[in-house]
């Protein structure tokens, strides 16, 4: 007799018990390690100045723009960031859509799900216990019963009330890659939902300052009409005193009703653009209605000097990251797949051949082992199945990880575009400023020539059209320069937060620092406590 054999019952359990845990904890899920992204210590279109400080205390892995692995900070905090623009208005509409955005709700409806999902994963850690009450109508056979094959078979009905219970061994990893899956799944809908809500934000201070630029543009072309119906007048008095000919009252009722229908043209853009921002606020375009007024140009600078770094505060690389450890943790699970799997079953309770006895203590039984066949399962042959199967997860994970470093890649290129807009938008605007006071100077000398008859009315005309020409353009550079700071903010995920701008940065104007914007009503650090308010909303 061996050792084994001479164990007692519950040695054997022991033993069986000790080497299933040990088979448990041969994981076959691959070590999770970020890959390594290119990124360089500091934005190319950042001041020449600051990006040489940045560089400088940067490693040198970061100056030569080599990979280095990521560090996700999706949950850093970064405050309401849109308050750095000291617009009351503005901040009113970000409240209303935190509160009331559908496509929000949505997002934060799908880690609800993702949360249920790791939950109901988490489950397989546990027996899964049943009970159960009722006859079962059966035919015993006689060798079952130890008789004789002439005896034959016996027919009855067997009542029973009992509890069952069913468990699947953690063997290699099976259960605990999926639960890592899971959760991973779960981490990655809420940096999605973050993404959603940064969206938002951007979208509804977009949506706002073009609304404003609109508003302008209304009220240069009532300013123009006004201008034109002056001019008109002063036209057919002098056509009335035979000074001009008619054409010259026809070119200018012309100028009136080509300024008029481009006013409406100009309503007609507002009205679509204040149905857009009343979808976004979660209300029908009929109740919702916007006072006009001009934009106020934003004067609001993003510090020179951020560091790089500052995007791996954006939610969807680090959904993108997520997904990454999703995929590794699925190659465990295929790979999984390949060794044995152990399922343990087994019933306790009453059973009898009368309703009447189900209950007395002779009618207890048990079963422990599988109700059909076998506890341990090991696979032979599947056709490739399995083999398919691994090489499936395998690919997707070098696909997950190629779109993180392209998504990195695109988080760069916005910055870069935003940052040379704001820096080129300052020095166009500068000059479209000089050309609105050339075209005005222009346009107040040739209508005063023409009230003296030195010049013709196509003058006029032309040094009318200019002025609202060039007043237009920089009405349109003022919106498209505080859209463009919004999208810089978007773009670096939601502000610089806590992050402390160099002090040697020069050529930064900064109306308000970091620390202002940190300190203005954070959001919650993990993002756990906005998904909660807005599913409850």
């Amino acid at each position: 007799m061996n050792r084994f054999e001479s164990l007692s019952g519950w040695g054997r359990a022991a033993a069986s018990g000790l080497l299933v845990a040990l088979l448990a904890a041969c994981s076959l899920e691959p070590t999770y390690k970020r890959p390594e992204v290119d990124t360089p210590a500091a934005f190319k279109e950042a001041p020449a100045a600051a990006s040489a400080t940045s560089a400088a205390s940067a490693p040198s892995a970061q100056q030569n723009g080599t990979w280095k692995q990521a560090q996700p900070s999706d949950d850093a905090l970064r405050g309401q960031w849109w308050t750095i623009f000291g617009d009351p208005q503005l901040n009113a509409l970000e409240e209303q859509a935190a509160a009331a955005n559908q496509d929000l709700k949505a997002a934060a409806a799908r880690v609800q799900q993702a949360r249920a999902v790791t939950q109901a994963a988490k489950s397989d850690w546990f027996p899964k216990l049943d009970a159960g009450f009722g006859p079962t109508r059966e035919r015993a056979s006689a060798a079952s019963q130890f008789l004789p094959d002439s005896a034959g078979g016996t027919t009855g009905t067997i009542w029973r009330a009992q509890t069952t219970a069913s468990y699947e061994a953690d063997l290699f990893g099976r259960v605990s890659s999926n639960v890592n899956a899971s959760r991973a799944d779960e981490q990655q809908s809420e940096a999605l939902f973050r993404s959603v809500q940064l969206s938002l934000q951007a979208d509804v201070a977009q949506n706002y300052f073009q609304l404003r630029e609109l508003d302008t543009d209304q009220d240069l072309y009532r300013r123009t009409v006004a201008l034109r119906e002056d001019t008109l007048k002063l036209v057919e008095r002098r056509f009335k005193e035979g000074d001009i000919s008619e054409l010259d009252v026809s070119r200018s009722r012309n100028e009136l009703a080509s300024a008029r229908a481009d006013a409406v043209g100009v309503a007609r853009q507002r009205a679509a653009s204040e149905h857009s921002l009343a979808i976004l606020l979660g209300k029908p375009p009929a109740d919702f209605s916007f006072a006009e007024a001009p934009l106020v140009p934003v004067t609001v600078r993003v510090p020179s000097g951020l560091p790089s770094d500052l995007l791996e505060r954006r939610p969807d690389i680090a959904a993108a990251e997520r997904a990454m450890i999703a995929a590794n943790a699925r190659v465990g699970l295929a790979k999984s797949a390949f060794f044995p799997k152990l399922d343990i079953t087994g019933a306790f309770g009453f059973e009898s051949a009368t309703l009447g006895d189900l209950f007395k203590w002779s009618s207890r039984a048990f079963i422990l082992g599988p109700f059909a066949g076998t506890a341990l399962a090991v696979p032979l042959f599947d056709g490739g199945r399995r083999k398919a199967n691994l090489a499936d997860a395998r690919s997707k994970y070098d696909e997950d990880v190629a779109q993180y470093r392209q998504q990195v890649l695109v988080a760069f290129r916005e910055v870069e575009d935003n940052l040379s807009d704001l820096r080129l938008l300052d020095d166009q605007i500068r000059e479209q400023n000089n050309a609105v006071e050339a075209s005005q100077r222009a346009e107040h000398l040739s209508r005063t020539q023409y009230t003296e008859g030195a010049v013709s009315y196509l003058d006029v005309i032309d040094g009318e059209r200019q002025v609202l020409l060039t007043q237009l353009q920089a009405s349109h550079l003022s919106g498209t320069q505080a859209v463009a700071t919004v999208n810089l903010i978007r773009a670096m995920g939601g502000g610089w937060g806590d992050v402390k701008v160099p002090d040697t940065a020069v050529g930064a104007v900064e109306p308000v620092s970091s620390t202002t914007v940190a300190a203005a009503a954070p959001e919650s650090a993990s993002g756990a406590a906005s998904v909660q308010q807005v599913a409850k909303q």
